[in-house]
């Protein structure tokens, strides 16, 4: 592992995501005395402030978003005073000498977290380069979203890549840092009760799910320039699709992990023109209703018409060995009827049933990995109800449930980004998306997008509050499978 850093830069540090994450993880990272005794943490934006003003709007962020039993008045102090503030323009390449004062040597121990608009990507490391702050040492963090495409993602990547080579370079899905996302790789390599079954001969079909109830939240302008293929299943969904599918890597480690990640991503069938309309869904909120609430369709609350997708089902497999023939379907949507991510697993029957001539009735087995609201891991069985079975075996599925906020009681419940942030400062980049990665989900998402344009394709109006278009059931119930609701 890298040494630790001792300067962690934070563009974008007035934003929101610096607000409701980075702020609230750096401390709880503090309090477990988890950061470097020197380590500074200096931010920037354009917004105007001294360090006195950063360190208020930090106080503001640590009280809103942290728990109030996790809050203490002394820890927060030592945390505040860890936190400076350089304003920056990043259009002014001037402004990037100051920053370079406030750093001071940056070769050692320097890393930078970048969260801005991809179109600022270039002009900003660039303006480091220039200011001399893209030294061997220093590590760049990424934010997404990488790009809009294949081709401006490798534009991205370029710019990178002319100053900080791979192994410095650390792109950020913050699934990644989640708990049960971890889980999902020790729940199959750890087990010798799952790997032998983790195949086409005996998983029937794989379900992910990410469904949101918000709708634009202040992200107007973003969102309706990318849309719920861009936005969620470029990134998040087959990262998961990837540890879900991935061969058994030597060793838990960066390379390893990441190079059975990739071939996951490369093996993914293309979905084209062709198959467009049949393993397909999208659509876009209507007017409807929230937990019993009203709320306005999309082009309502964007202000304007639209033909942006807030709802993608999505049929894929995955041509190899391993997976052959099995259906992956992937479903992300906004105004959902509920907040849900999971991953659901169902199995095949078993091959003879010796309990159907006393009446009995079999299901094949289920693992659900629920990863937000609640971190879960359940697995569905076939029991034999109580009685004494004159009239026929009654056999019931039951779940065992492990709710891992229960079953890890005596530890803190931590945000994605603290694992994340860590390993940044730590130099492990295990848990971040390398650039072959990136650009093989671009590869097969951009021949989806093009598949749509070529077809016609526009998206499906759903009431709000309902699980998307009709047509979303169709794509699973054409193979005689129901979405797991």
């Amino acid at each position: 592992m890298a040494d630790r850093i001792s300067t962690l830069v934070m563009f974008g540090a007035t934003g929101d995501l610096a607000r409701r994450m980075l702020l609230p993880s750096l401390y709880g990272l503090d309090s477990d005395g988890l950061l470097p005794d020197n380590l500074r943490i200096i931010g920037t934006a354009r917004t105007e402030l001294d360090d006195a003003g950063f360190r208020e709007r930090g106080t503001s962020a640590l009280q809103e978003h942290l728990p109030e039993d996790f809050y203490a008045a002394g820890i927060a102090e030592r945390f505040l005073s860890r936190l400076h503030y350089v304003p920056l323009d990043i259009t002014q390449p001037a402004g990037f000498e100051g920053l370079a004062k406030a750093i001071g040597d940056p070769c050692h121990g320097v890393a930078i977290f970048l969260s801005t608009a991809p179109s600022l990507f270039k002009p900003t490391i660039d303006g480091l380069a220039a200011a001399g702050l893209a030294c061997p040492t220093v590590r760049m963090a990424l934010e997404k979203p990488l790009g809009t495409d294949l081709e401006s993602s490798r534009e991205i990547n370029d710019a990178v890549a002319a100053h900080f080579p791979e192994d410095r370079t650390f792109r950020i899905d913050h699934y990644l840092g989640k708990e049960t996302v971890q889980n999902l790789i020790a729940l199959r390599f750890a087990n010798l009760m799952f790997e032998p079954l983790w195949n086409s001969t005996h998983i029937d079909h794989v379900q992910i799910t990410v469904a949101e109830t918000v709708g634009l939240e202040g992200r107007g302008d973003y969102y309706d320039g990318a849309g719920a293929l861009r936005d969620m299943v470029q990134n998040h969904m087959l990262q998961l699709l990837a540890l879900v599918a991935m061969e058994p890597p030597s060793d838990f480690n960066a390379t390893a992990v990441r190079d059975e990640k990739v071939k996951v991503l490369r093996a993914l069938r293309p979905i084209g023109a062709a198959d467009a309309e049949l393993a397909t869904v999208t659509g876009q909120y209507a007017r409807g209703a929230i937990d019993g609430e009203p709320v306005p369709g999309y082009d309502e609350e964007i202000g304007r018409d639209s033909a942006t997708e807030t709802f993608v089902a999505l049929k894929a497999h995955i041509d190899n060995w391993r997976w052959k023939g099995v259906p992956f379907y992937l479903r992300t949507g906004k105004r959902m009827p509920m907040r849900d991510t999971e991953i659901f697993i169902q199995f095949k029957d078993v091959p003879y049933s010796i309990f159907a001539s006393r009446g009995a009735t079999t299901r094949p087995n289920k693992l659900v990995i629920g990863l937000q609201p609640e971190e879960t891991i359940s697995l569905h069985l076939m029991a034999k109800a109580p009685g004494l079975d004159r009239q026929g075996v009654r056999l019931r599925e039951i779940p065992l449930d492990i709710g891992l906020a229960n079953a890890f009681s005596e530890y803190r419940r931590r945000i994605a980004y603290e694992r994340l942030l860590l390993d940044l400062i730590e130099g492990d980049p295990t848990l971040f998306v390398r650039r072959d990665e990136v650009e093989a989900q671009w590869a097969w998402i951009d021949r989806i997008r093009a598949a749509w344009a070529e077809k016609g394709m526009s998206p499906k109006p759903y009431p709000a509050g309902t699980w998307g278009p009709s047509a979303a059931i169709a794509l699973t119930e054409r193979d005689g499978i129901s979405w797991n609701e």
